[in-house]
């Protein structure tokens, strides 16, 4: 689930997961094929009733959300016993894939959140045989790299793992200031080092989970987001409401840092409750920006002041856009800023108007909307370089600006190596060029650098995968939902293999925030497709496939669509003969439990296994959690008629009905997990385990040193749940080598 939005390219190039410390130190078992353990009791039922806008709700679990409650916490700890020796059974099968699965995910170089500052690169890299991604540092130029940050240097006396959240260079790269937190809980602490010596400066600011907005030109302050100290007996959800921005000056104490934005901070900065302002600076112009996001909301507004004058709440800011112009993103230089927007441009055009006497109703456009959906602009030394894509295809191409950032040609495209996808584009103000990663589904991901004549050459930032993908093939259809949209399904599989209903079938979907899930190299997932199985993407409507559009087709009131194209792509692909709803299993993650929670209680004869990892599962409730809030603008607030009636038919732990042969399910959670609380995980997990008929397992799988998935994983904790997950769905799905155990559970004794 979505926090603020990030003003950070991430790079994110994998799958979301959740990740499961120990796993892969399941109990001994003996090679003799063994029962099912008989599960632990169900949970208790202490039903709660509210009568909301007409509509009877009926929660029979609402306890759950106490984690701190002994009977809850005795659930969560039986449940997840039981899962691992319900795991432990499909031995030696689990133990041969967790090692082919290490063996993939070990055979190459990881390099991922590549920044460029002047002359130098800054990334976090992982080796074969690492199990944490470390950060570094290094010359452009190819000079030898130098670690700047080891996290494993960093476990504590309890055990937990800790994980670099973020990092910011300077704009002279003499600092790096960075967040690390414990044990995938994002309660990041930041932190500041400097590049040359690797020494750590006194500086160390708490509750800095969202990191660095930007460095001020002197190189030694910059603006931070903080959260608030929740005071006893205080809310959770007030932790992240109302938040300032501030400003720090290195060595001063940060009690005493100066708010500069936020909520009821700057009187001409109006923010939301559920908002914030990120305090944004280049080198390239005389002005700074604050950007007004609400949660969620791609959509922002944007103020600029003088740079010089925004050291406290009083800088004289006036306003360059505003919510209703559908502004997603900018990048600015001199006087002039351009703004990327989809007001009456579903895949986006680019706008540029004048800082010092700003006019959107006359602003130029730059870069006219067209059948390629814009995704990121950036500025560079020698021009405005344009990232878009066709599909999951991308493009780049580059305007050329004078000194004060007027367009002064044509549009040039940078030649791609090899029809792929641009994972992120990387630019520096000061320096010609742009960096960027490109890759595919069966095409190891690679990094380029163009210079100002557009020529481009490899980087050796990170070297090609060992692991050889030529065996396999894809291929892009379309399947029609309900309402007859046809939407985009993205195929993987083993080339040759029969259309005879018989292949183990893992189907994904997310469908949310315009986010989507593009064609990339995953090497463990070629231990699938190595059994003969088939992987899916399907690319619902409440992502961005189509651009903005799409988007706007899968939320609010339209977010029943989402499910509904995730059930047409598991349709069509039994239609077509790839698979059969005994070999079909979905999977959904964070925002994506929405997707798959709706599949399995809507259509759950279409599948036989799922999986639900760190799913929304418990939409109506959401809004209670911490970062639930923030998620209003995508999803609705039962507090509001119409926002109660967009929540509760898409609410899957809601509409689980007695006596139904539900799918077999493992539902996965960090019990540190700040996005999507573990109770709405157990809250599903029980009602699916006293509802079903079908005897199939629904397992709740915990993990009490983790968070929410990718963003603090280890390679170890990594490798064990995709064991773990493929395992459980293999069983399921008839795979021969996993048959040692029954598919149904025994009944419970009495």
């Amino acid at each position: 689930m979505k926090r603020f939005v990030s003003l950070r390219s991430w790079g994110v190039g994998a799958v979301l997961v959740a990740v499961a410390a120990g796993a892969a130190r399941l109990p001994a078992v003996s090679a003799t094929p063994a029962a099912l353990p008989t599960p632990p009791p169900p949970a208790v039922v202490r039903t709660v009733t509210q009568r909301l806008f007409g509509t009877t709700v009926t929660d029979r679990y609402r306890y759950f959300e106490d984690l701190k409650r002994p009977d809850v916490q005795a659930f969560f700890r039986s449940q997840n016993t039981y899962t691992r020796s319900v795991l432990a059974r499909l031995e030696p099968a689990r133990t041969k894939l967790f090692a082919r699965i290490t063996q993939l995910n070990n055979a190459g170089v990881l390099v991922g959140e590549l920044q460029r500052v002047g002359d130098w690169y800054f990334y976090e890299k992982q080796k074969p045989g690492e199990n944490l991604p470390k950060l570094y540092v290094r010359p452009v130029s190819g000079a030898p790299e130098r670690v700047l940050i080891d996290p494993s240097q960093l476990t504590d006396d309890k055990g937990k793992h800790y994980t670099v959240d973020y990092f910011a260079p300077s704009l002279d790269a003499k600092y790096v200031a960075y967040g690390v937190s414990e044990g995938g809980s994002e309660e990041s602490v930041l932190h500041v080092i400097e590049t040359a010596t690797g020494r750590a400066l006194p500086d160390a600011i708490t509750r800095a989970r969202d990191g660095v907005s930007s460095w001020r030109p002197d190189n030694a302050s910059f603006y931070y987001l903080r959260e608030n100290k929740l005071a006893p007996g205080e809310p959770a959800t007030d932790k992240e409401q109302k938040v300032h921005t501030f400003l720090h000056v290195l060595g001063q104490d940060p009690e005493t840092d100066v708010a500069v934005g936020g909520f009821g901070v700057a009187p001409g900065v109006p923010v939301p409750a559920a908002g914030f302002v990120a305090i944004v600076t280049t080198p390239v112009s005389n002005y700074t920006l604050a950007v007004v996001q609400n949660g969620v909301q791609n959509e922002m507004a944007i103020y600029a002041a003088p740079a010089a004058s925004v050291t406290n709440a009083q800088a004289p800011w006036q306003k360059i856009a505003d919510v209703a112009d559908d502004v997603t993103s900018f990048d600015f230089r001199g006087s002039t800023i351009y703004l990327l927007s989809h007001k009456n441009a579903s895949n986006f055009k680019v706008l540029a108007t004048s800082l010092a006497s700003p006019d959107l109703t006359a602003a130029q456009t730059i870069v006219a909307p067209s059948r390629a959906v814009v995704e990121q602009i950036g500025v560079a030394a020698d021009g405005l370089y344009v990232r878009s894509r066709v599909g999951g295809f991308g493009r780049i191409a580059r305007l050329p600006l004078d000194d004060d950032g007027k367009v002064t040609g044509a549009e040039a495209d940078v030649t791609m190596p090899f029809t792929g996808s641009l994972i992120t584009m990387i630019t520096d103000p000061r320096v010609a060029g742009t960096t960027f990663g490109l890759t595919g589904w069966t095409h190891t991901l690679l990094y380029y650098r163009n210079d100002a004549m557009l020529a481009v050459v490899r980087t050796d930032l990170k070297p090609p995968s060992p692991f050889n993908a030529s065996a396999y093939t894809s291929e892009e259809v379309q399947a029609p939902s309900a309402d007859g949209t046809l939407v985009p399904l993205s195929i993987l599989y083993r080339k040759g293999i029969m259309r005879d209903g018989s292949h183990p079938t893992y189907l994904e979907g997310y469908g949310a925030y315009g986010t989507e899930v593009f064609p990339d190299f995953e090497t463990g997932r070629f231990a699938w497709l190595e059994r003969s199985g088939v992987y899916a993407v399907c690319h619902v409507r409440g992502g961005g496939w189509y651009g903005e559009d799409w988007h706007r087709a899968g939320m609010l009131a339209t977010k029943q669509h989402t499910i509904d194209d995730f059930i047409g792509c598991g349709r069509w692909l039994v239609a077509h003969h790839y698979t059969s709803p005994q070999h079909l299993a979905g999977e959904g993650t964070s925002a994506g439990g929405i997707t798959i929670g709706g599949a399995i209680t809507q259509a759950p004869a279409l599948f036989a296994a799922a999986l639900d990892v760190v799913g929304v599962s418990d939409a109506l409730r959401s809004e209670f959690s911490p970062n639930g809030p923030p998620n209003i603008p995508e999803f609705g607030t039962q507090t509001t008629a119409a926002g109660f009636h967009d929540l509760y038919p898409i609410d899957a732990f809601l509409h689980v009905r007695d006596g139904v042969a539900y799918p077999a399910v493992m539902l996965i959670t960090g019990i540190n997990d700040p996005r999507v609380p573990p109770w709405e995980l157990g809250k599903f997990a029980a009602r699916l385990q006293a509802a079903t008929s079908s005897g199939r397992p629904i397992l709740l799988r915990v993990d009490y040193d983790a968070g929410h998935g990718f963003l603090a994983s280890s390679r170890a904790q990594s490798d064990a749940l995709l064991a773990d997950q493929y395992s459980f769905l293999l069983w399921q799905l008839g795979d021969p080598g996993f048959a040692v155990i029954p598919q149904h559970l025994p009944r419970r004794k009495s």
